[in-house]
């Protein structure tokens, strides 16, 4: 299979989200647990006298149920008697949906060249290299949704696959118009690795930190919502991909 990115290197990501503040009036076996290195995010109901904790430990989630004595605790899934799995909700609303939103904050508090209408309906985030082919290719792909004025893309640009990248990033990024300038760039007309102030060369510093955070390992990588949750594509997408992350077929 052909590779549809750039790699920086190879790697797993972990959307991290803050742990929810210890309690003193938790039960034991959760401050146990806590104390251990459990992440507890919040509590929910369970049932037959059980109180539910969703919790999370080096990016896996988890269940933990303590009885109705407070003196013990189980870890791990709940099925009723229809087999429906009772742990998902839970683990969505106190885990999953908090921790989605505060990498969405984190990339709209980054460093990004706007690519489209400012009221586009549809915004996707996708960090870029000025030295990646793949990320000159995504760009001429959403051409359609773009020009329709159906999506936005911000451009996060990092530095981070040739010794040159850091500096074309801040060129384009500290470019009097960095829209038309990255236009230009992906069109093929190379951008020049000039100088830039100190305050456009952290902010290519700073992305490339976020990049790091989040663990991602390459170029384009693209962040979005789809159906409430947020998504992740690596590289150039397919064709039935490429439709979901633009929110429907060409226009």
């Amino acid at each position: 299979m052909a590779f549809r990115y750039c790699v920086l290197a190879t790697g797993l990501t972990v959307l991290a989200g803050a742990p929810m503040a210890l309690a003193d009036d938790w039960p034991a076996p959760i401050r146990a647990l806590s104390a251990e290195g459990l992440e507890i995010h919040g509590e929910f109901e369970a049932p037959s006298g059980l109180s539910g904790f969703a919790a999370s430990h080096q990016g896996r989630e988890m269940t933990v149920f303590v009885t109705g004595d407070g003196q013990h605790a189980i870890v791990g899934t709940m099925i009723d008697a229809e087999g429906n799995d009772l742990s998902e909700a839970p683990l969505d609303e106190l885990v999953r949906a908090p921790q989605e939103e505060e990498v969405w904050q984190k990339l709209e508090a980054s460093y990004w060249i706007q690519d489209g209408q400012p009221d586009a309906p549809l915004v996707l985030y996708t960090f870029t290299d000025p030295n990646c082919p793949y990320c000159h290719q995504f760009w001429k792909q959403a051409r359609p949704w773009i020009e329709a004025g159906q999506v936005q893309l911000r451009h996060i640009m990092v530095g981070i696959l040739q010794q040159s990248s850091p500096a074309k990033a801040a060129s384009l990024l500290g470019a009097d118009d960095p829209e038309a300038a990255l236009h230009d760039h992906s069109q093929g007309n190379s951008v020049a690795a000039a100088p830039q102030p100190r305050d456009i060369e952290d902010q290519i510093y700073r992305n490339n930190g976020l990049f790091d955070e989040l663990g991602l390992y390459a170029t384009p990588t693209t962040i979005y919502r789809h159906e409430g949750r947020l998504q992740r594509a690596d590289g150039m997408p397919e064709e039935a991909r490429l439709v979901e992350m633009m929110g429907g077929e060409q226009p």
